[in-house]
Formats: structure tokens, C-alpha cells, sequence
């Protein structure tokens, strides 16, 4: 028995101990993480209405690439098709200008003349994601930050893993246990552990898979460098014979092949080219898509990414979903944008390979590219689930370490318990409230700045940052209750903004009316509902609570 207690009490310290120090940035992760879910559908709230949203016809598609390239030859260097329209993009050709401040749309009108319009670019959604990746670590550096959240993804492993040791003890008394009461800390430690438990296969999945996308390319790079004496890269790119566009009556056989397993080039050499000061046309787009049709016939594609046409290594992404596989974030394969070559098939739906498949599976578990709506909707309550689960620890570990009343009176709190305290409120608030201020700033702001996506950056650390002085200015409790307000009128504020551009338009605001917008808005409301409640309820625990407890008023 003392062996056993001995073992629990390191599992503790270590459960403790990496919890205490990954959950902070593990909670900005998770939130972020349910919001990504869905940061196509966020994408579409904060983009202004097209004025001329025209498809592009796929046989016209070859005709206004070459158009659009001969009247603006500086978007040669990185361009889009869309090929299915959705509420944030039309299907049209779009390009940014160099700065990224400026967006572009191209159109053939009726009688096939280039139409150019032009908007400000929001990426709001790719701050999200940004912040779901990193935890916003080293802002501005996406590398640094994701060798940084793969660190705490090890500690939280072992947080994971020291958990389930602590409780296996008392699995079968407390798991389904959640004793009500004026003992918050054993309502919350019920919580924590329910919550914990039934979605460990989720929290086990994420880990990992974290693990493996902050850590590959150095494997790679170690690889490279100890095993194939820097050669890995040419590796992916050795020659292949090029698949040509087949025939009609090829289609049928190859297809055939296609479904027994026949191998697709895993990768071609891009030809060399020398700098095109005026770019040829390039080869129809219908003729790219139906080499890939033929090569995997449930592939749906949905964009085209040209880029580098005027340089020596022209290339074109398609992107595109196959509902039966799994995927990354969608399948593509890399192709010539003047031959139609295939360069690199590897990760087109059923040519997967070795170790591209199971990174293609370790994508789909993660990012929930699998399985529909059911899915991703499991997904956004799991991840809510787990930021709580990260919050209530921190609170277990401050309940647990306070200084308890005596006849002499209150005692004053140990300075540990106080800064985590303060820390806590502050960075999990301050996330919430940034995000939605961030979000609000895209329509707000709208035409009224130069550079709006430097405008979402600013305002979500702004509101992050000075949450967290709040926190340590105000107290745990005080600060608390405050923030817990500014986070419910940031969420409420995305509704009440649709609305008003709804009824008033004239001010510049708009409301679109898609089922991703809508949904982006009953979400919020719901979620700022949930916010009210617990400023109330945590203002009532702050005036009728333990009085020697953090949460109390004269914290």
C-alpha cells in the first residue's frame, strides 16, 4: 500500500506540475481550436457582400486566366481559381496584391469583356487558426510557435496519462459521480474528471497528432541530413513520365486501373523554364481536372492555386475533397500550369502512400476533415469541453493550495495562488474577448482602414493583453466577473452587428443571410447567453462564497 501511495503521489505532482504549466496555452489552443472547426464559416460572416459574383464557366476559365494576366501581369505571381462558389468566395480568379492589404476579383460580364473588382482582404479566420496552432506564441513567427505548442502537446500527454493513474483508484466511486453542493471544489473536481475520461480518446488523438505536425519537418530535416546526406528533397521530386490527358475512350480503362490500385507518378520534375517576361497561355483548366478525374474519380475539386508563372518553376495546386477518404485538410495534387503534367500526385485521394497516408490520416483526426457535419459539430463541444477541462484544473490547483480561515480572521493568500489565480482569469477571458472583438472589427472597420488584418491582430492582443493587467489590477474575483461582462458583450456584439447592418445598411454594415452566417450568429448569441450566466453566477459566488477563498469579494 505504501508503494502504491508513493506512485500516486508522483503521478499527482506530475499531473499537477504539467498541467499547471501547459493549460494556460492549452486552453487559447482548444478554444481556437473549436472555432476552427468552422473558420470557413467565420470567413464568410466577416466578408462584404460581392457586388458581381458571376461563376466562371470551366470551359471560360483557360480565357479569363489569360485575360486576366495580359491587363495585370503582377498577378502571375500567386493567384486563385475558385472553382466552387462559397459564402466567403465566389467562383471567380482572385489574387492579392504584394502588400496584402488589396484583394481582386476577376470576371468575364455576358459578353466575355475582363471585369475587375476590388475589396479589402479580412483574414480573421486565419488568426484564429493562427492562435489554435500556436497559442499565439511568438507572434508573426508560425514556426517558433509550433515547436512551441508541440512541447506543451508532450506535457500534456503526460498530464493525460498521470491522470488516468490518479484516477483508476476510485474510478468505479467517482466517475459518475457529481456531488451538488456548497463544496465547489468537489463539484469541480467531479467535472474535471468526467470530462477528462470520457473524452480521453479525443484528448489522446489531439495529442499526438500535435505532436507529429509541430515535430515532422525536423525529423525530416535530421533525416535528411544523417541518412540521405541532403538529398530527401530530390527524392520527392524524382522524374516520371508524365501522365498525358487521355482520350474518351481511355477514360474508361483508366479509370478501371484507377479503382484495382494503379500507381499514380508520386512526383515529376518540374520542367525548367526560363523567365517568361510575357506568360504563355496556359493549358485549359478543363484539361488539368479531367486528368485528375481520370486518375481519382471521387475527386471534387474545389480551388486552383496558380503560382510562379512567370518564373522558372511554374505550378498549380488543385485542391479538393473525396467524402471517401481521409484527408489533410482537403487532397490536391501539383501540376504544370502550360503542360498539365502531373509534378506530385502523392496526395490525391487513393495514391496516398507509406507515410504520406498516415500523415494524411493524423490531418483528418485532428482538423475533423471526416465524417460531415456530425463530426465537426462533435468536434466544437469536444474542444470547448477540453479549454474547460484546462480551466478547472488550474482552479483545483488553487482551491487546493489556499490558506483557510481562522478565529484570528483571513488569511492572506500565498503569492502563487494569487498570480495563477490573476493569470488564469486573464488569459482565458482575455482569449474569449479577443477573439469576438476581433471578429466584430471586421465588419466595423470595413473600408475605414488601410490594412484591416493588422487591425485584427492589434485588437486581439490588445484586449488579451490588457485583460490580463485587468486581472492582476482588479483581483481573481473582481476581475473575474468584469471580464467574464466584456466577454458576453464582445460575443453578444457579433448578432447584434448582423443586425444592424440588417436594419440599417446605410451604415456601412451588412448582414449576410447564408446558412454559415447565420449559424456564426445563433452560435454567438447562444454563446454570450452561456457568458451571462456565469458572470452571475460568479458574482454570486463572490458575495456568498467561502470568505477565506480566491473567489471571494475582497480578493
Amino acid at each position: 500500500m505504501k508503494i502504491q501511495a508513493d506512485v500516486l503521489r508522483i503521478y499527482k505532482a506530475v499531473h499537477t506540475w504539467t498541467g499547471i504549466i501547459a493549460g494556460l496555452a492549452l486552453f487559447i489552443a482548444f478554444y481556437a481550436g473549436a472555432l476552427t472547426v468552422f473558420k470557413y464559416d467565420l470567413a464568410a460572416w466577416v466578408s462584404p457582400p460581392m457586388h458581381d459574383t458571376r461563376p466562371v464557366a470551366i470551359q471560360d476559365a483557360g480565357r479569363l486566366i489569360d485575360q486576366t494576366l495580359a491587363a495585370h501581369p503582377e498577378a502571375s505571381r500567386d493567384f486563385r481559381l475558385t472553382l466552387r462558389a462559397t459564402d466567403a468566395e465566389p467562383a471567380q480568379l482572385s489574387w492579392k496584391s504584394q502588400d496584402g492589404t488589396r484583394q481582386y476579383h476577376a470576371v468575364l460580364d455576358g459578353e466575355g469583356a475582363l471585369k475587375i473588382s476590388e475589396r479589402a482582404p479580412t483574414d480573421v479566420a486565419e488568426l484564429v487558426d493562427y492562435l489554435h496552432r500556436t497559442a499565439g506564441f511568438v507572434p508573426g513567427n508560425l514556426d517558433a510557435g509550433v515547436l512551441a505548442i508541440g512541447v506543451i502537446a508532450m506535457m500534456y500527454g503526460l498530464a493525460l496519462v498521470s491522470g488516468i493513474v490518479i484516477l483508476l483508484p476510485t474510478l468505479a466511486k467517482d466517475l459518475f459521480a457529481l456531488r451538488l453542493g456548497k463544496n465547489l471544489k468537489v463539484l469541480w473536481k467531479d467535472a474535471h474528471n468526467a470530462i477528462g475520461f470520457f473524452s480521453l480518446p479525443f484528448h489522446v488523438i489531439i495529442a499526438l497528432t500535435t505532436v507529429v505536425f509541430a515535430f515532422h519537418e525536423p525529423i525530416y530535416d535530421i533525416q535528411n541530413h544523417l541518412i540521405y546526406d541532403g538529398k530527401l528533397r530530390t527524392l520527392w521530386t524524382l522524374p516520371a513520365p508524365p501522365i498525358d490527358v487521355p482520350d474518351a475512350a481511355a477514360t474508361g480503362a483508366a479509370q478501371t486501373a484507377t479503382r484495382q490500385g494503379a500507381a499514380v507518378p508520386p512526383a515529376q520534375a518540374v520542367p525548367s523554364a526560363p523567365s517568361r517576361s510575357a506568360i504563355a497561355p496556359v493549358a485549359p483548366p478543363a484539361q488539368l481536372l479531367h486528368t485528375l478525374r481520370v486518375l481519382s474519380p471521387g475527386f471534387e475539386p474545389e480551388y486552383m492555386h496558380y503560382r510562379g508563372l512567370a518564373g522558372d518553376r511554374p505550378t498549380v495546386r488543385v485542391h479538393g475533397v473525396d467524402p471517401d477518404y481521409m484527408m489533410r485538410y482537403d487532397a490536391f495534387a501539383i501540376m504544370d500550369p502550360f503542360t498539365g503534367s502531373i509534378i506530385n500526385g502523392a496526395y490525391l485521394p487513393g495514391h496516398t502512400t507509406g507515410w504520406t497516408r498516415w500523415l494524411a490520416v493524423f490531418f483528418a483526426l485532428h482538423f475533423a476533415t471526416f465524417g460531415g457535419a456530425v463530426v465537426q459539430w462533435l468536434y466544437f463541444l469536444l474542444a470547448l469541453a477540453g479549454a474547460f477541462l484546462f480551466y478547472s484544473g488550474n482552479l483545483l490547483w488553487m482551491e487546493s493550495r489556499r490558506r483557510r480561515a481562522r478565529e484570528s480572521g483571513l488569511p492572506e493568500q500565498k503569492t502563487s495562488v494569487r498570480i495563477l489565480s490573476a493569470l488564469t482569469v486573464g488569459v482565458c477571458l482575455g482569449c474569449v474577448a479577443g477573439v469576438s472583438a476581433s471578429l466584430v472589427t471586421g465588419k466595423w472597420l470595413h473600408g475605414l482602414v488601410p490594412n484591416l488584418n493588422s487591425w485584427h491582430i492589434v485588437v486581439y492582443y490588445a484586449v488579451f493583453f490588457l485583460s490580463i493587467v485587468w486581472a492582476f489590477l482588479r483581483g481573481a474575483a473582481r476581475g473575474a466577473v468584469e471580464l467574464l461582462w466584456l466577454c458576453a458583450a464582445a460575443t453578444i456584439a457579433i448578432p447584434l452587428t448582423s443586425l444592424a447592418g440588417w436594419l440599417q445598411p446605410a451604415t456601412g454594415l451588412w448582414a449576410n443571410t447564408s446558412q454559415a452566417s447565420v449559424g456564426v450568429d445563433l452560435t454567438a448569441a447562444v454563446g454570450a447567453l452561456c457568458m451571462i450566466w456565469m458572470a452571475r453566477a460568479a458574482r454570486r459566488r463572490q458575495a456568498r462564497g467561502q470568505r477565506d477563498s480566491i473567489w471571494a469579494g475582497a480578493a
